[in-house]
């Protein structure tokens, strides 16, 4: 496992992402018209993220809402903000297209538990921080087991498992997954909300 998960998987990783690039530029280029219509030119969108070990990086999706206020400047709920277009790109997950790049520069893999807001960092308790042993993934266990329509406590618990029982026979079970899930369009958004709800700690 020591040996996937440290030489052969970011191999493979870079390896695929070469290959999607190549297969997705015209939907990149089409999305990223579209979406600096929609968004007043910003057609991306740049967010820190913890990465390996709690380390740092730059994530970098399709921006699927704008920066749209009320009137004491602070930003409207997120179902308010989600654009049209930015609602379909969000259900069938091409707002993770451009993470391709991430794992292209080692921040990310194309599997591993989701990169979550640098604020959650000091909200987790020893188990929950074990998560970060291995590279964020642009999908992963968590997501093909419920995505936002499951618990935080779930969420966490499934991203350990993986951790644990890291494979190269595993990464093929989530990429099919994925695949099947995105299909059906299943598990996009916590209940109630476009998003999922923030982690407030146990």
């Amino acid at each position: 496992m020591h040996g996937y998960k440290h030489i052969v998987k970011p191999l493979l990783d870079r390896l695929v992402v070469l290959l999607l690039l190549l297969l997705l530029s015209p939907v990149w280029l089409l999305l990223t018209v579209l979406l600096w219509i929609a968004n007043d030119g910003k057609p991306f969108f740049f967010q820190q993220r913890p990465g390996l070990y709690g380390r740092i990086f730059r994530v970098i999706k399709f921006r699927t809402m704008t920066d749209q206020r009320d009137a004491d400047g602070r930003l409207l709920p997120d179902e308010q903000r989600l654009t049209r277009i930015g609602s379909i790109v969000r259900k069938t997950s091409l707002d993770e297209i451009p993470q391709l790049l991430n794992v292209l520069k080692g921040d990310m893999s194309l599997v591993g538990p989701r990169p979550l807001l640098v604020e959650y960092l000091p909200l987790y308790n020893a188990t929950q921080r074990r998560r970060h042993a291995v590279r964020p993934g642009i999908t992963g266990w968590a997501q093909v087991n419920g995505r936002n329509a499951i618990s935080w406590e779930q969420k966490f618990e499934y991203d350990v498992w993986y951790v644990e029982h890291i494979s190269f026979a595993l990464d093929l079970r989530i990429l099919w997954m994925t695949l099947v899930k995105v299909l059906r369009s299943e598990g996009i958004s916590a209940a109630n909300t476009a998003t999922m709800e923030r982690f407030t700690g146990n």
